[in-house]
């Protein structure tokens, strides 16, 4: 697909010949729906269709957030309807009262089919968080978009499948986004430190001395420095398949990282309970370079499982070592990633 930019009034267009890339799929599949009833290619037929793939503790998902939100609200009055698509990763995101308190946080209004066995992923053909499906009044998937970015010419394709299928006024401008906390683009010049996962099935450059024992209560700890890129438990731990729980207080977590953003996909063992924590930057309270969910000396408090946003640097971004250590036990954390 070609974009071609027209300036000469400060005005662009997409003038590309979009090709058929099939059908949309059934949502028959979905396990639940919110801000909607049940919705259906032939229910939806003679609108404009963008399938929002995403879960909700995805970082690259909650960067194109704010864009997604932007085209529902700019468009749906012009024939656009945006379907975001909740297929989980972890399994705390198959709940879904987790998934209705993400929407409601995220002031997500437009329809989500809640897709906890994978039916609408599959029938989609689907392999990324996020993903995007641009299907034309008729049903067709005309653009797909996989990953942030392009957001420009993700809008130009919404606005020539509008114009095909006769909607007017919809205009040419692009959206300015309301992007708040962890929706803020990365900064991917100083961004060195690839997402992470802490359960023993998908993790890398573990450094505790004799790795990891999977699925068994251990007594880890970290070594006297730790290499770029490299991260390490102490305390008592089990490292479980997809997460590693805390079995006992005063545990810890470092990681040698450089990026501008370290966030954590964490939650309480427990449902109902809360855990406390603290966030040392090189061995120091944060201060400025804290993230939302901590305060200026590092505390803060994991009291259900979403992705936590611990540091966020405001000056030069260069390696730091992270440590998080948390005074009582129950902790479960997930995966780290990085803005």
């Amino acid at each position: 697909m070609a974009i071609h930019w027209r300036t000469p009034a400060g005005l662009h267009t997409a003038s590309a010949q979009l090709p058929v890339e099939g059908r949309l799929a059934s949502f028959d599949g979905a396990t639940g729906w919110l801000n909607s009833p049940p919705l259906t290619p032939a229910g939806l037929r003679g609108k404009v269709v963008v399938i929002d793939f995403w879960t909700y503790t995805c970082v690259n998902w909650l960067r194109q957030l704010p864009y997604v939100r932007a085209w529902a609200g700019k468009y749906a009055g012009h024939g656009l309807v945006v379907i975001g698509v909740h297929t989980p990763e972890f399994g705390f995101e198959h709940n879904p009262d987790n998934v209705r308190r993400a929407v409601k946080d995220m002031r997500i209004d437009y329809p989500v089919a809640i897709d906890s066995d994978y039916a609408i992923w599959r029938a989609f053909d689907n392999y990324y968080w996020p993903a995007l499906y641009f299907a034309d009044a008729e049903g067709n998937i005309r653009h797909h978009h996989f990953g942030e970015g392009e957001y420009q010419q993700s809008e130009m394709v919404i606005q020539q499948l509008l114009a095909e299928a006769g909607a007017d006024g919809a205009g040419r401008d692009m959206v300015s986004p309301d992007v708040r906390g962890l929706e803020v683009p990365a900064d991917w010049d100083t961004l060195r430190t690839p997402e992470t996962y802490t359960g023993y099935e998908r993790t890398e450059n573990f450094a505790s001395p004799g790795g990891a024992v999977p699925g068994q209560q251990h007594i880890y700890s970290a070594p006297a420095a730790l290499r770029f890129n490299h991260w390490a438990l102490s305390g008592e731990w089990t490292m479980g398949r997809e997460a590693a729980t805390l079995n006992a207080a005063g545990g810890q977590i470092a990681y040698r990282f450089q990026a501008r953003d370290l966030n954590l996909v964490a939650g309480p063992a427990a449902a109902g309970t809360s855990v406390r924590f603290q966030v040392l930057l090189d061995g120091e309270p944060p201060g400025p370079a804290h993230g939302a969910d901590v305060d200026d000396q590092g505390r803060g408090t994991i009291t259900e499982p979403r992705l936590y946003q611990l540091i966020r640097q405001p000056g030069p971004v260069t390696e730091r070592t992270f440590q998080i250590t948390f005074p009582d036990p129950g902790a479960e954390t997930y995966s780290f990633t990085f803005g």
